[in-house]
């Protein structure tokens, strides 16, 4: 169930964005969806796999503060996801400035799947903490979870428009703050 809350978490910027390509293409069809999806579902598997592999390197350094390092990282993540969200439903951030308005070429997509997915790795450090992780599992799951979002957030776009993307950054962020929470409570409260 974690995973699957970190999933979510993380699919909410891609989903942002998502929303945005909804709203620059109109009128997108199914196929400019699933090119999304899979640009930020590959994207957003990659990357905590890169960061697992990168603190699992390093676990015998950080092993006594890990559940420290993945709180601060996820509360630092979902604090920025918050304030993104904030300031885009007050309208001071044009939606789409950073999704590359109606264009899926090449490197517009990899640009934007890259700016997406950097929380991700992030997060990819923090799984040392979570003793039992099946890492290919997880990454698995958050590929999957963002695919669909991303599907799903290019469709709304063509339909709800900008208010609901800054909706979903917030709740993404809020939801990360709680799973660092979680992870903290578990290691000093032996829970």
């Amino acid at each position: 169930m974690t995973i699957v809350l970190i999933a979510v978490g993380l699919s909410m910027d891609a989903f942002a964005v998502s929303v945005c390509k909804g709203i620059s293409l109109k009128d997108a069809d199914w196929k400019q969806s699933v090119q999304v999806g899979l640009w930020f579902g590959l994207f957003q598997a990659l990357m905590p796999l890169a960061g697992y592999f990168a603190g699992s390197r390093f676990l015998d350094l950080i092993s006594s503060w890990d559940h420290w390092i993945a709180f601060a990282l996820l509360l630092f993540i979902g604090l920025n996801m918050v304030r993104e969200g904030l300031k885009d439903a007050k309208g001071k951030q044009e939606c789409c400035g950073e999704c590359g308005h109606n264009d899926l070429g090449f490197k517009t997509m990899l640009m934007a799947a890259i700016a997406t997915s950097i929380d991700a790795l992030a997060v990819g450090v923090s799984f040392v903490a979570i003793s039992d992780l099946n890492i290919w599992a997880a990454v698995g799951i958050i590929g999957i979870v963002t695919f669909a979002f991303s599907v799903v957030g290019v469709g709304a776009g063509t339909r709800i428009g900008k208010k609901f993307a800054a909706k979903a950054e917030i709740t993404g962020g809020i939801i990360l703050i709680c799973i660092g929470l979680k992870i903290v409570l578990e290691h000093t409260m032996n829970i």
